[in-house]
């Protein structure tokens, strides 16, 4: 083998990606219409879809502007993102110390977006590419989104491999763990539920489509809950799914339901987001004034909520993990374990069939 194929010497692109959003009040109808503008929020032709992207976007703008408001005018996942960038290429060159290792953000529909990115990897010149979504569960709205343009639009050097999911990597539910611990000491002897919070998807994209999606929550909820002790699901603990929009059944409970009904069994809530990684509107806003009026509404005393991981070391090590253990196939593959079940839009699964 030559240097470049063994572990010393290579220089090693990982390509992290995020949903991304708005730095400033005059890039949120944009980022809008391109959320909205993307097949895999909106299946219908683009025809069709262009049109109402551009719809829903201008008569969402002055609503989702005062949300960023909140924020200081804009989102902080960049920021953020970077941060955790810094951090993994740090793990990195501790893991690989006679390897060249850059973390690249890619996020979806804001800037740095897919072709700016796949350029500056390009000028890179790996050897090696990890593309490693920031979304612990796999979901064809997110990860596949990223993935799919990803791959039509990068053209330069590199032998690629994807970390598809991790549900239920070891640093991830540690440092998920952690943060719910720390939440649960501060509500002190007051009896609380902790309510594990999802971004929700239409469950026609589970039942017709295949999406492995709410079976990875249910893993990384299950897996937090064991490492707490908090027993079955049910009165310590339940799954929820939150930001519902539209028409279309949705899957649930809703969390704004579970934290009503938390205030019926005279119990507070520790609500945990455990879908996100970093703190963003759904988290900032949502969160913690949106639901927190709700919860004090509802009786619900206290409301506490978790922390997304950010850098937490033990997170940080989870992703370094990740990397480490990919860079030696090719292909889709999870960290940890992935899919249980035979979901049609797996990754994976989907390669296997195609061999």
């Amino acid at each position: 083998m030559t240097q470049t194929e063994t572990s010393g010497g290579r220089r090693i692109a990982v390509v992290l990606f995020n949903l991304g959003g708005p730095d400033g009040p005059e890039d949120v109808k944009p980022f809008l219409f391109n959320l909205f503008n993307d097949p895999a929020i909106i299946g219908l032709p683009g025809i069709v879809r262009t049109p109402l992207a551009r719809l829903i976007s201008s008569r969402r703008e002055a609503e989702a502007q005062a949300n960023y408001d909140v924020m200081g005018g804009g989102s902080p996942l960049l920021p953020g993102t970077r941060a955790q960038a810094v951090a993994l290429e740090a793990a990195l060159a501790r893991c690989l110390p006679g390897d060249e290792c850059r973390a690249f953000v890619c996020m979806r529909y804001w800037r740095p977006m897919t072709a700016e990115v796949a350029s500056e990897v390009a000028a890179f010149a790996p050897d090696e590419i990890v593309l490693l979504p920031l979304y612990p569960q796999f979901s064809t709205t997110t990860s596949d989104s990223s993935l799919k343009l990803w791959n039509r639009t990068y053209a330069g050097p590199g032998r690629t491999r994807t970390v598809c999911c991790w549900p239920r990597a070891k640093g991830w539910i540690a440092a998920q763990a952690e943060a719910i611990r720390s939440k649960l000491a501060e509500a002190g002897d007051r009896p609380v539920r902790v309510l594990m919070s999802a971004h929700g998807i239409p469950e026609t994209l589970v039942t017709k489509k295949g999406d492995p999606y709410q079976e990875q929550v249910e893993a990384t909820c299950a897996a937090v809950a064991e490492r707490l002790e908090l027993g079955p699901r049910g009165d310590r603990w339940d799954i929820c799914y939150q930001s519902r929009v539209g028409p279309l059944k949705w899957l649930g409970p809703a969390t704004p339901e579970a934290i009503v009904r938390a205030g019926e069994d005279g119990l507070g809530v520790v609500l945990a987001p455990v879908a996100f990684v970093s703190e963003h509107i759904e988290t900032l806003v949502e969160l913690d004034v949106e639901y927190a009026e709700l919860a004090h509404e509802a009786g619900v005393s206290p409301y506490l909520r978790a922390a997304a991981v950010g850098a937490a070391p033990d997170f940080i090590a989870a992703l370094a993990e990740a990397v480490v253990e990919a860079l030696p196939r090719l292909g889709s593959a999870p960290h940890g374990p992935g899919c249980q079940g035979r979901w049609k839009a797996c990754p994976r699964q989907n390669a296997r069939r195609a061999a």
